[in-house]
């Protein structure tokens, strides 16, 4: 979008003392366990998904891969 009145901004440097930022690094860390674990959900559900419309694991089955082939 273009807006009459818009400038370019460049940040340049962020001022903020060593402690202070490495709280605020932590409290990210912790805030991001929630996400990793309902990215894990959401994958194994997707997982499973994939493994009923294919009818299960493709090498578990011996469909493409066969022990003995090796």
């Amino acid at each position: 979008m273009d807006f009459p009145d818009s400038r370019e901004v460049i940040v340049v440097d962020i001022k903020m003392r060593f402690w202070s930022m490495v709280f605020f690094m932590v409290k990210w860390v912790i805030a991001s366990i929630p996400a990793i674990i309902i990215l894990t959900i959401i994958w194994a559900i997707s997982v499973v998904i994939f493994q009923a419309i294919t009818g299960g694991g493709i090498m578990w089955h011996g469909r493409f891969f066969h022990p003995s082939a090796m």
